[in-house]
C-alpha cells in the first residue's frame, strides 16, 4: 500500500481532469488538439527542472533565465534578419552559449544559499527579469544600436512588445504528418522533446549524473569521499538553465511570436505545477513524472475556463478558476509530497 501512495497526486489530478472534461462539454478531439500544443511549448521545461532535484536543490524557479536567454538570441536574429532553419539553429547556439554563462553565474549563488535554493532562484528569476526589462526597455536604441528598426519603438528606444516569427511557426510544416484531433501536425517537434527527454535520461546514468545523485542524497557524504559538491550543483543548474533556453525556443516556434516582455513569465510555476502533478516530490523526479504531469495538468488546463465558465456561468470566472488551479496544484502537490514523505520516514 505504501508504493501507491506516491501515485495519489496524478490519480487525484487524473479524476479532476475526467470531471473538468465533462464539465467543459468539449470534444476528445478539441483537448488533443490543444494538448499537443502545450506539450510541445512546455514539455521540455518540466523535464529540465529534473536534474537540479536529482542534486537536491529542489525546484529550479530560475529556469526563467533560461528562457530570457532564448528571449534575447531570438532579438538578435531578428534584429539582424535571418530566418528559417538557418536562424533557428542559431538562436539555438546562442541562447546556449548565454545559458551555460548565466547557469553558471546562478550554481555560483546558489552554492552560497545551500538549504534555501528554492526561494533563492525564485529571487533571482524576479531579478533577471527587471534587468532583461531595462536592457531592452531603455538599453536598446541607446547603448544597443538596431540594426532592423521594424522592432523599434516610434521613439527609437526600446523594443516593440511584439516581434513577429511566424517563418519560424512554418519551419515543421510537412515534415512526419500526423493526425492529432481536428488537426493535421508535425512530430518532429515531439521527437526533439523525446530526444531531450533521453539525453537527460543518459546523464543520470552517466559518471556525472551519478555524482549528482550521490550530493542529492547526503552532499557531506559526497564531499567526505572527494566529489567537488559545488561544481557538482553548478553543472545541474547549467544543464536546467540550458534546456530552460531550448523549451523557450521551442514555445515560440510554435506560437510564432515572440511577445518580449511577458512571454518568460510563469513558466517556473506552472512547469513545477505539472512535474508535482506528475508524482514528483523535492526530492525524486524522473521523466515520467515530467510526461504524465504536463499531459494532466494542461488538460486539466485546458478545460478548467470552459468548465468554470459553464459551472459559474461567467466567462472571467472561468479565467479565475485556471489561475487559481495553478498555485492551488503547488500547494496540493506540496501537501500531499510532504505527508508522504515524512510517512516514509516513520
Amino acid at each position: 500500500m505504501e508504493k501507491y501512495k506516491r501515485y495519489l497526486v496524478p490519480l487525484f489530478f487524473l479524476v479532476l481532469s475526467i470531471i473538468g472534461i465533462i464539465g467543459a462539454g468539449v470534444s476528445m478531439n478539441f483537448v488533443l488538439s490543444e494538448l499537443y500544443a502545450r506539450f510541445v511549448r512546455n514539455g521540455i521545461f518540466v523535464i529540465a527542472l529534473l536534474i537540479p532535484i536529482m542534486a537536491g536543490m529542489g525546484i529550479n524557479f530560475a529556469i526563467k533565465v533560461g528562457a530570457l536567454a532564448a528571449h534575447t538570441a531570438l532579438i538578435i536574429i531578428a534584429d539582424n534578419q535571418i530566418y528559417g532553419l538557418k536562424g533557428f539553429l542559431l538562436a539555438i547556439l546562442i541562447s546556449t552559449v548565454l545559458s551555460v554563462i548565466l547557469g553558471n553565474i546562478i550554481g555560483y549563488i546558489l552554492n552560497k544559499a545551500k538549504g534555501k535554493e528554492m526561494i533563492t532562484s525564485i529571487v533571482i528569476g524576479f531579478l533577471a527579469t527587471n534587468l532583461y526589462q531595462l536592457l531592452f526597455m531603455v538599453g536598446y536604441g541607446t547603448i544597443i544600436k538596431a540594426k532592423n528598426s521594424e522592432i523599434m519603438l516610434s521613439r527609437g528606444i526600446g523594443l516593440r512588445n511584439n516581434i513577429d516569427l511566424a517563418e519560424f511557426k512554418k519551419l515543421f510544416d510537412g515534415i512526419l504528418t500526423i493526425r492529432v484531433g481536428d488537426t493535421n501536425e508535425s512530430l518532429a517537434p515531439v521527437i526533439i522533446i523525446v530526444v531531450v527527454a533521453l539525453l537527460v535520461y543518459y546523464i543520470s546514468g552517466s559518471r556525472i549524473g551519478h555524482h549528482i545523485k550521490a550530493v542529492g542524497g547526503n552532499i557531506n557524504t559526497s564531499q567526505a569521499v572527494g566529489i567537488d559538491t559545488n561544481r557538482v550543483r553548478r553543472i545541474a543548474i547549467v544543464i536546467s538553465t540550458v534546456l530552460a533556453s531550448l523549451g523557450q525556443i521551442m514555445y515560440i516556434q510554435n506560437i510564432g511570436m515572440l511577445n518580449i516582455y511577458t512571454d518568460h513569465l510563469n513558466i517556473d510555476i506552472f512547469s513545477a505545477a505539472a512535474l508535482l502533478v506528475g508524482g514528483a516530490t523535492l526530492k525524486n523526479a524522473n521523466i515520467r513524472n515530467a510526461f504524465i504531469g504536463v499531459l494532466l495538468f494542461h488538460t486539466l488546463f485546458i478545460v478548467s475556463p470552459l468548465a468554470g465558465q459553464n459551472l459559474f456561468k461567467h466567462a472571467a470566472l472561468g479565467e479565475y478558476f485556471r489561475s487559481f488551479l495553478a498555485y492551488g496544484t503547488i500547494v496540493f502537490a506540496f501537501i500531499m509530497n510532504l505527508r508522504y514523505e515524512s510517512e516514509s520516514k516513520l
